[in-house]
């Protein structure tokens, strides 16, 4: 499986951005797909994961970050609103699954870097 992430940048506080990751064909078909986000002397936490029962959220994001998934374009996306400093980090895509927290199933993309800032 292929992912790529794209989108990440410098954002105010309480302003949006939205990361777009585009997977390889067909890996909808097979994987939940989600966010993970390191932020600097910071383990890797997992953000959200989508499959084909519905999303799921880290307790950190919920409300504030949607994530969404596009079949025919093979692109899971991740909207974040209400952003804060601490929402600072390098956000990763990723094969996913969820239980009490996201965690990863194997694959990885490159992250991009989202800098919460005035």
């Amino acid at each position: 499986v292929q992912l790529q992430a794209s989108g990440g940048g410098l954002v105010q506080p309480g302003g949006s951005l939205r990361l777009s990751c585009l997977v390889s064909n067909f890996a909808l078909d097979y994987y939940a797909i989600g966010w993970f986000r390191q932020a600097p002397g910071k383990e890797r936490e997992g953000v959200a994961c989508i499959s084909s029962s519905g999303p799921f959220y880290a307790d950190a994001v919920k409300g504030r970050f949607t994530i969404s998934r596009y079949k025919r374009s093979n692109t899971v996306y991740l909207q974040m609103n209400s952003l804060k400093p601490e929402d600072t980090a390098v956000y990763y895509c990723a094969t996913c699954g969820y239980g009490e927290k996201v965690y990863n199933t194997g694959y990885w993309g490159r992250g991009t870097q989202v800098t919460v800032s005035s």
